[in-house]
């Protein structure tokens, strides 16, 4: 239960001032209604943050909490209950602190004769334009539940296509760690005890240039370190400050798509993407044009974005959705085709949710097939930079040997 403080004033007049324990400000203002108190200040006292606090706060609101809060509403909705009624318990027992002081000011909102969609507009940072548009067309058509079991499920796609790509990149990444902390053990810490050993022999013993090599890029990362991790940091800030303008984002979008290999998963992910969020939108009942500028914007490629707006704009003119397109170049031929069926049919939402299973189908099984390209690499690199530092530090005592010899 939280703690309220309230000034209020009882049936003689006389000003009050205390605080109660309740689960919502609904509660807390009933109660003090049914003391005979009339309410003038109410506010909820802040708890104590903890560590697990700040984590929430820091980490946001994700999609599974979004995905858990759409389901949970199109469930209570479809049972009957009032918006204010199904906002009031999804407050009551959410976890998160953030999406529950969240709910609270959408009840508040709707409480005050706001629309659900309008409600939900105001905070563009948890709800999307996508969501927002969906739930407008839910309320215009009376089937928000329907509406939000779609947008469940759409969030449920969506996450379960990152956690993909996410579980099968961790192995190959953590590989890259550790292989990068060898090397870095290696050279700040064993390179050095051989160039003492070598010092000491004086000149004895030639140094050979692999041996030579090794040790002077050991005293550089021992001595500059700190020259390179400020050159990194420079350059990553004058590199984010460019992706940032116009020209740096799609000079940035654009090399995500040429990249060998991981363009092509690139491209893949966004029209999974692009697919889902179209035919979803499609299927709840909002209108092509408006499905295509909320699409254009929740793709996150500049490219790809310039192609829907001028498929947008060539529907505008008249034509279908399949001849722009296949115009633009960046959509293949199969969800071309598919678009071009969905439309002659009537059925486009279901054809757009068949290309993005699809899409997703391959999405998988590409992020599969470079895990299993990538860790033989990294391993066999890592195996080769080693063993050629090893062979360069032992070359001068296999030369002492054989001159002992």
């Amino acid at each position: 239960m939280a703690v309220y403080e309230y000034t209020a004033r009882d049936a003689t007049g006389r000003v009050l001032a205390g605080a109660i324990e309740a689960d919502n400000d609904l509660t807390v203002t009933q109660k003090l209604r049914d003391m005979g108190f009339f309410i003038t200040s109410l506010r909820r006292k802040a708890e104590p943050t903890s560590v697990a606090d700040l984590f929430l706060k820091v980490r946001g609101i994700g999609l599974r909490d979004l995905a858990i809060f759409s389901r949970q509403f199109a469930t209570m909705v479809n049972a009957g209950l009032s918006l204010v009624r199904t906002l009031t318990v999804l407050e009551e027992q959410t976890t998160h602190k953030k999406l529950r002081e969240v709910i609270g000011q959408i009840r508040a909102d709707i409480e005050a004769g706001s629309t659900l969609s309008t409600a939900l507009a105001k905070h563009p940072q948890i709800f999307s334009g996508l969501y927002v548009n969906m739930v407008r067309a839910g309320e215009a058509g009376g089937v928000l539940d329907e509406v939000l079991m779609r947008l469940a499920t759409f969030l449920e796609k969506e996450l379960a296509l990152r956690q993909k790509v996410r579980s099968s990149t961790t192995y190959p990444i953590l590989l890259a760690c550790a292989a990068l902390g060898a090397l870095l053990f290696m050279t700040v810490v064993i390179i050095p005890q051989f160039a003492t050993f070598f010092r000491e022999l004086g000149g004895n013993v030639s140094l050979p240039l692999p041996t030579q090599i090794a040790i002077g890029v050991s005293v550089a990362i021992r001595r500059f370190w700190w020259l390179g991790l400020v050159l990194a940091g420079v350059a990553g800030y004058f590199l984010r400050r460019y992706v940032q303008t116009p020209a740096g984002r799609e000079w940035y979008d654009r090399l995500k798509l040429r990249l060998p290999i991981l363009g092509a998963l690139n491209r893949k992910i966004i029209i999974a993407r692009f697919s889902r969020t179209f035919g979803t939108l499609v299927a709840s009942g909002v209108p092509i044009m408006k499905s295509l500028e909320v699409v254009s914007k929740a793709i996150d490629n500049v490219i790809f974005s310039r192609a829907v707006e001028a498929v947008r704009t060539s529907i505008r003119e008249g034509e279908s959705i399949a001849i722009p397109l296949a115009a633009s170049g960046m959509f293949p031929l199969m969800v071309v085709q598919m678009v071009k069926v969905g439309e002659e049919t009537g059925a486009l939402d279901t054809m757009l949710v068949k290309v993005a299973d699809f899409y997703d189908a391959e999405v998988e099984a590409t992020v599969n097939s470079l895990t299993s390209i990538i860790e033989p690499v990294l391993i066999v690199g890592m195996g080769a930079v080693i063993g050629a530092m090893l062979i360069s530090l032992y070359l001068p005592i296999f030369s002492l040997a054989l001159a002992v010899k």
